[in-house]
């Protein structure tokens, strides 16, 4: 059976002098692992469109046991991020998520469109890249069905605090009074960062993206996201603690 469909190169992985294999997050199949026969070759109409990080239109052949590639026309390139190492390592890190989180053999228009969106702002410098960061995990997880419960402090009930702390292994979030009163442990979060994390999980997709927060604040959200990610999939991330090493410089 043959079927089109568009979609985003995760990962890519040589078997030849000649062929690759890839894994592609598709809008109709969610991941994809399909060989491309001849897509090494720089001729090739196929080698674009399966190279890492291309996002493209693809003519798929599914086999007994196996995907293949027929066409691959490659419709964004993110070339922006290829000429910054730091902003390519975080779109490998989302990649990385995605491959671990995205579902396999359903429709996944909605993770597709999460990480195209991010790739594009942080391509184009559009947003700081923590910022991006912060937006995609959050909104990535919560689409896996882990959202946290951040409408308000899980000890008394109030909205909003000076500080609050969010508990990375519960998802909860505490005002620092009943934090200190209950010994709860987590990442201590100003007012307006607590706005920009509950902004990440409930605000509408259009408007995702669209908040301010000071550079000095988007260190901790970036803290408070990461680990909440890694506690819900119970997985490191290789890719991230490269980022993190680039950031760093």
């Amino acid at each position: 059976m043959k079927f089109k469909t568009k979609g985003l190169v995760l990962k890519t992985q040589d078997i030849s002098e000649r062929d690759r294999l890839v894994w592609v997050l598709t809008d109709s199949h969610g991941i994809l692992r399909a060989f491309a026969k001849g897509a090494k070759n720089i001729k090739s109409p196929k080698c674009a469109g399966t190279g890492l990080l291309s996002y493209a239109s693809f003519s798929i052949f599914e086999g007994r046991d196996s995907y293949h590639i027929d066409e691959a026309d490659a419709i964004e390139q993110f070339i922006g991020l290829r000429q910054d190492i730091e902003s390519m390592s975080l779109a490998q890190y989302f990649c990385e998520l995605c491959l671990n989180l995205c579902p396999t053999g359903q429709e996944a228009g909605d993770y597709l469109r999460l990480i195209l969106n991010s790739l594009y702002f942080l391509s184009n410098r559009k947003r700081p890249a923590l910022q991006i960061k912060v937006c995609f995990e959050m909104r990535l997880i919560t689409l896996c069905g882990y959202m946290p419960d951040l409408v308000m402090c899980a000890g008394c009930g109030v909205y909003e605090a000076p500080q609050m702390v969010f508990v990375p292994h519960t998802g909860k979030l505490y005002c620092a009074a009943c934090a200190d009163r209950l010994g709860v442990q987590g990442v201590l979060l100003p007012a307006a960062a607590v706005t920009a994390l509950r902004h990440t999980v409930y605000a509408d997709f259009e408007k995702l993206f669209s908040f301010g927060l000071k550079d000095e604040l988007l260190e901790p959200l970036s803290l408070a996201s990461e680990r909440y990610v890694a506690y819900m999939t119970q997985k490191d991330y290789p890719t991230l603690q490269f980022y993190k090493s680039m950031h760093s410089i």
